[in-house]
């Protein structure tokens, strides 16, 4: 007898089926990792990132689906007791995966609305990352102290979404305070100034200067600049150290929150009058 003759061990046609199967599978995947790559690369150049994702996916799943079935096929199972089971797994399933299918539609929606895509930095309830992936189920982000965060397409959907860099250009709105005492078409020419020598700033649309409010300490000025979106962070941390400095060598006051007092008349300080005597009423009242 020879023991290396797997004839001897297993039917011929169990062989036969076998040697199939494994055939089957190693021409399909490779074939099926080939159709993902070209799928997403098409879809990617021609509609957008997240389309070459999803495309690629379901490419993927799709073909290993029917590698399966062809295998069951081959190994002579049927799929109709299969199919049958599945029916009633399927029910059961249905009632406890309600939020799944949701999300699932959700996804739908969202790939459909496009609010965002990948490589977008979003907002969403708080949350501020880039998006790395949109998926059947959720969106993943990165945040830019590098956290993984996953967020179900259904809270997409049911929460407030910023798109922080949809359009090319972003504007900061700078928060400017100075003392009443200061002339403010001087302050104005000042920021405006500042504004035109950062590197950061767009000359088109032209900065804004608004007046905000007459503050309790302050008088306080909204300057609106606008920068590219990919630099809005560095004229963000730019443009408000140059004001300052500007300011402290043009001599304009920054003021802090205080209170004043008046006795009738708004000019002259409050008069303060030493009272004989004093000192030993204020170590009674300390008693």
């Amino acid at each position: 007898m020879d023991l290396f003759n797997i004839y001897n061990y297993l039917p011929e046609e169990t062989v036969h089926q076998l040697v199939r199967v494994v055939l089957i599978i190693v021409i399909s995947i490779p074939i099926l990792l080939l159709l993902r790559g070209w799928a997403r690369r098409f879809f990617t150049k021609k509609y957008a990132p997240h389309y070459g994702m999803l495309a690629g996916k379901v490419v993927f799943y799709t073909g290993i689906i029917l590698m399966m079935i062809t295998v069951m096929g081959q190994l002579g199972i049927s799929l109709a007791p299969l199919l049958a089971g599945a029916g009633i797994v399927g029910v059961a399933l249905g009632f406890a995966s309600q939020t799944s299918v949701s999300n699932i539609i959700s996804g739908l929606f969202l790939i459909a609305e496009q609010p965002f895509k990948v490589d977008d930095i979003i907002n969403v309830g708080g949350t501020i990352g880039i998006v790395l992936s949109i998926d059947v189920l959720s969106v993943k982000l990165r945040t830019f102290d590098n956290m993984f965060v996953r967020i179900p397409n259904e809270t997409i959907i049911k929460t407030e979404v910023i798109n922080l860099t949809r359009f090319p250009i972003r504007r900061f709105n700078a928060k400017v305070s100075v003392a009443y005492k200061e002339d403010i078409e001087e302050v104005r020419k000042i920021l405006l100034d500042v504004a035109e020598k950062n590197k950061h700033s767009l000359s088109e649309p032209e900065p804004q200067i608004i007046f905000e409010a007459f503050g309790t300490s302050s008088i306080d000025l909204d300057f609106r600049i606008w920068a590219p979106v990919d630099e809005w962070i560095h004229l963000k941390n730019t443009i408000q150290e140059e004001i300052k400095k500007q300011f402290d060598q043009e001599g304009i006051e920054i003021p802090f929150p205080h209170v004043s007092f008046y006795t009738g008349s708004e000019s002259k300080p409050l008069p303060i009058e030493l009272v004989k005597g004093a000192e030993q009423f204020s170590s009674e009242a300390d008693q």
